[in-house]
């Protein structure tokens, strides 16, 4: 896996990025690596799948937004599944972009027609993916013979986190071609949090911020804070609307009442929700408020997913669990509760990660450096 320094800022020519669809949360992300872009950064991405649930970016300032027509077959995630973006190749003629980044992903076909354009012209073709981890099913070998000839058409690969790099080199890429650039959604915090004091006042305060669906798992954290000792039950705030709302709410009522649902927030309201917590926790998959929560200097237990969780939940920040684990999570929060002042110390480890490590500015940097790193192999 390539290492590099991030003091390079700019990418001296005109960049185009490829994706099936550009959620929200990746628009602050993408305008700051269009600064970073001295001919200008082209998007070209379509419409999420009706009940995806997915909120699509659809206004910038810097970022030339090219909409594209996603013909999808079968559902993303599925074993059959493939995709057609019309319009990439009239996209890509129009924008005469110097170097392309595109989903890492076989599955989009057009994908590949993209790649064939650009190495016509000896031109830097670069992939961005969560990682390969093995395929399974009677067809195995296949898919990933497959997955790996569509690899190593590029010219390299940024992977989301030193898991998924390690997987890009196990599936058989040359480290020398695997970069990483840490998955984050937030910009360095502008301001430290509060000091908390060094002992609880009162019950500590455990929060939640997410979307209330099943595969959150906040059922998972309610049934763990009522196995807890009476004495050291937290006060458990959770943030968020979902269809999962009411479910939840009568089992609260049932096994954990003093939990308190106070529905979504958003700005100030959420800024003050975190910097009153003690300790932030993610059941279930998902993880954007993971980076919120650390910027407020708060510690974190979450539970393993994609990968990117392992590059921001350490030993000296918080707790990661397997997932789908009551046992673990209950553990984690009787250790976590249990002494307040090292909860502090990891909280303001957790806040040095996203200010220096984590977050868009040091992503959009690494994207620079692979790109002016790598040559195209024509």
């Amino acid at each position: 896996m390539a290492e590099m320094s991030q003091s390079v800022a700019v990418f001296n020519g005109r960049l185009g990025l490829q994706q099936r669809v550009i959620p929200a949360y990746r628009a602050a992300f993408l305008e700051r690596l269009a600064q970073s872009c001295q001919g200008g950064l082209s998007v070209f991405a379509g419409q999420p799948l009706a009940g995806e649930g997915i909120q699509s970016a659809s206004e910038f300032e810097r970022v030339h937004l090219t909409p594209a027509r996603n013909w999808h077959f079968g559902v993303p995630g599925s074993p059959w599944f493939v995709l057609w973006q019309a319009g990439i190749l009239r996209w890509l003629q129009t924008w005469q972009p110097d170097a392309l980044i595109v989903e890492a992903n076989a599955r989009y076909l057009s994908t590949r027609a993209a790649v064939a354009w650009m190495r016509r012209r000896r031109r830097l073709v670069v992939g961005w993916g969560l990682g390969a981890p093995p395929a399974g099913g009677k067809l195995a070998g296949l898919r990933q013979g497959e997955r790996l000839a569509f690899l190593r058409s590029l010219d390299g690969v940024i992977a989301y986190s030193h898991k998924g790099a390690a997987e890009y080199i196990h599936l058989g890429l040359p480290p020398e071609k695997v970069f990483v650039a840490p998955n984050a959604v937030e910009p360095p915090p502008v301001r430290q949090p509060s000091v908390k004091p060094a002992e609880f006042a009162g019950k500590p305060v455990v929060i939640f911020v997410g979307r209330l669906q099943a595969r959150k798992r906040v059922d998972l954290l309610l049934h763990a804070c009522a196995r807890l000792p009476a004495a050291r039950q937290p006060a458990l705030r959770i943030v968020g609307e979902g269809p999962a709302r009411r479910e939840l709410e009568a089992l609260a009522s049932q096994i954990y009442p003093a939990a308190q649902f106070v529905g979504a927030q958003f700005g100030a309201d959420l800024a003050a929700s975190l910097e009153a917590a003690d300790l932030f926790v993610l059941p279930g998959t998902g993880g954007l408020a993971v980076q919120q929560a650390m910027a407020h200097g708060l510690p974190v237990i979450v539970a393993q997913g994609d990968g990117t969780q392992e590059d921001l939940v350490r030993p000296e920040n918080g707790w990661l669990i397997p997932a789908d684990d009551l046992n673990a999570l209950t553990q984690a929060l009787a250790e976590a509760l249990l002494d307040p002042q090292r909860l502090r110390r990891m909280g303001a480890e957790s806040y040095r990660i996203v200010a220096q490590e984590i977050n868009i500015d040091q992503m959009a940097g690494a994207f620079i450096a692979a790109l002016n790193r790598l040559p195209p192999s024509g």
